[in-house]
């Protein structure tokens, strides 16, 4: 499983032109499965996207993760996360979970998600979604379980 988390200032996702999911300051998730994931790796990412030091303290580190700097967690699916991309020129899909498989363990993890912070905003599994942040740094990183 791997979650590009991208500390924003703002995000939301809009489905056929309607806003479905936003957030203010936090973080956005894509979020892509892979065929070996389960949900012990769900949760073992979640527990990482929730406790990422990504946010400043007073001194201006990145100490502080989303839910001590009082952010919001904006969460979206994107499959293509997952690509193989080492090789050629067109990425493989081969490592991917099938659709019934991603949709069940992208619905657990925001469950999971939702049971344990708040406020979780989603996107709409395999929907065609149009993301719009402000990415606040930039702070962007690629994690993996």
């Amino acid at each position: 499983m791997r979650g590009l988390i991208q500390r924003v200032s703002h995000a939301r996702v809009d489905v056929n032109g309607q806003t479905v999911g936003a957030i203010d300051r936090g973080l956005l998730l894509l979020l892509g499965v892979e065929s070996r994931d389960d949900r012990e790796t769900a949760d073992k990412l979640l527990h990482k996207v929730l406790h990422y030091r990504v946010f400043g303290d007073d001194s201006g580190r990145m100490n502080l993760n989303v839910q001590q700097a009082g952010g919001g967690l904006l969460v979206v699916s994107q499959f293509t996360l997952v690509a193989e991309t080492a090789r050629g020129l067109r990425p493989s899909f081969s490592r991917g979970a099938t659709p019934q498989q991603a949709e069940e363990l992208y619905d657990y993890f925001v469950e999971r998600a939702r049971a344990q912070f708040s406020p979780v905003a989603t996107g709409v599994f395999a929907a065609d979604m149009q993301v719009s942040l402000s990415n606040d740094g930039p702070v962007t990183f690629l994690l993996e379980s």
